[in-house]
């Protein structure tokens, strides 16, 4: 399964709905092949390289980008979660940023930022109220490969993300 990659100090923690099937296997973030996160950092320029999902474990130190999810337990499809298990990463997720306190969080989804704060209100980018305080709350869309939105679409969401790096 995939593991957290936060601790305290981060610029920027990346959290998604739950691990896929690949990354819960694997143990990293965002693995499956037809995932289009790690091209859409480097494109974005949030990265200097193109990283592997192999190389996750190499990013809180070396960018300081952490990784977390919703729910920890991996599906093929974020709707096969329970509104049980929902409600409860939605109270762990809030227990791990009031305790690591990054400096922001990137929700790769509408959906995820919906769930995790029982709202319907949420837009693209940064976020009003956030669900911690001095957290700043950003949606961005999903990387899967299933969502349509056009590559160069998702890279100008992402490049949002990159004065709160600096």
């Amino acid at each position: 399964m995939a593991l957290d990659l936060i601790h305290p100090g981060l610029k920027l923690v990346f959290c998604g709905y739950n691990p896929s099937l690949t990354s819960g296997r694997s143990g990293h973030h965002y693995a499956h092949p037809g995932n289009r996160f790690w091209r859409v950092l480097h494109a974005s320029g949030l990265t200097g390289r193109l990283y592997r999902p192999e190389e996750d474990e190499e990013l809180p130190e070396a960018l300081g980008i952490g990784f977390t999810n919703l729910c920890s337990r991996p599906t093929r499809r974020a709707d096969e979660l329970t509104r049980q298990e929902i409600r409860a990463g939605a109270e762990e997720l809030r227990a791990k940023l009031e305790e690591f306190r990054p400096r922001a969080v990137a929700y790769t989804g509408i959906g995820v930022y919906k769930w995790f704060r029982a709202t319907s209100k949420v837009s693209w980018g940064v976020q009003g109220e956030p669900a911690v305080p001095d957290v700043t709350d950003v949606v961005v869309p999903s990387p899967s490969g299933l969502n349509r939105m056009r590559f160069e679409e998702l890279v100008e969401h992402y490049r949002a993300l990159a004065p709160l790096l600096a």
